[in-house]
């Protein structure tokens, strides 16, 4: 059954975005090059949030990509970057994404708050999505 990973980083300031957005390009890069992974789109809403949704063939295949390369330079990063992060993950029959409206229902429902060294007040409350909004239509991303 595919996995579906779904994401949710604020950036807290403008001058975090350009290593910010260094980061997700070299990722992007390592994401649509990585064994197991289907299809995703990378997403934003107003107020400096970012959003990512893809499809796995496995568990194990997406927690390679998280824990490799780029991405797992990142993540020491966003501690300090984003002041909101969180994240859902679930398996489904088929490997489509979520609509935009779908993501923020799953996130809101089943998702959980990632640690991060300057929470917001909403995020320290656990909120997921402090703002209630949708990310905007994105890029899609295809396996290469």
């Amino acid at each position: 059954m595919p996995v579906i990973s779904l994401t949710r980083l604020r950036v807290r300031s403008l001058r975090f975005l350009p290593g910010f957005a260094w980061y997700t390009f070299q990722s992007k890069r390592q994401l649509v090059r990585s064994p197991g992974f289907i299809s995703g789109t990378l997403g934003s809403a107003p107020g400096l949030a970012f959003w990512t949704v893809s499809a796995w063939d496995s568990e194990d295949a997406m927690k390679r990509f998280r824990d490799t390369d780029w991405h797992k330079r990142a993540m020491p990063k966003l501690l300090h970057w984003c002041d909101e992060a969180s994240v859902a993950r679930w398996t489904q029959d088929a490997p489509a994404l979520p609509d935009r409206n779908a993501m923020l229902e799953r996130m809101t429902a089943i998702g959980r708050v990632s640690k991060v060294r300057h929470p917001t007040a909403a995020h320290a409350a656990g909120k997921t999505v402090p703002d209630g909004r949708a990310p905007q239509p994105g890029l899609p991303m295809r396996p290469r």
